[in-house]
């Protein structure tokens, strides 16, 4: 009998530790969410209001591309551009739209050939980007995010 209360206390004082309730540290919990984190994708693209009623993902990226597009184009096309030779080129222009919905041009990639037919190139399309309507800025986790991404303009002159 004395040996059954000697391991029945031994099993009392032991399993006091299962009762304890442990501390969790909201910077551990703020780390291990932030490497489960992915930075590189946001949950809703920015969207101009012609946009708003796709709800796909991957087809409101496209209508927002293609929306930008079409208003770089068509602002190339009023130009009077004026070359001696024929150009045709893809200038990747490397887009960020802010938290605020407002669009920067981060850099310009242009072949010299294109520079040297158009040397106004750079300022006809930044100045392509002053009349475009409103962007509603992409949003992750439920915030507003700044992004980044790339957009091809193809220059065909004859």
């Amino acid at each position: 009998m004395n040996r059954i209360a000697c391991l029945f206390l031994i099993i009392l004082f032991t399993s006091c530790d299962y009762f304890e309730k442990q501390k969790v540290n909201s910077e551990d919990l703020l780390e291990e969410e932030l490497q489960t984190f992915n930075w590189n994708d946001v949950d809703t693209y920015p969207t101009f209001s012609s946009c708003d009623s796709i709800t796909a993902k991957e087809e409101s990226r496209a209508c927002f591309q293609n929306t930008l597009l079409s208003h770089v184009n068509q602002y190339l096309a009023d130009q009077n551009i004026v070359v001696s030779d024929d150009v045709n080129d893809t200038i990747r222009l490397k887009l960020v739209i802010d938290n605020k919905g407002l669009l920067e041009v981060d850099s310009m990639v242009i072949k010299p050939e294109t520079q040297f037919q158009i040397p106004e190139i750079d300022s006809l399309l930044r100045q392509s980007l002053t009349n475009i309507p409103k962007i509603y800025p992409a949003i992750k986790r439920g915030q507003q995010v700044t992004t980044a991404f790339e957009l091809p303009v193809i220059v065909k002159i004859e």
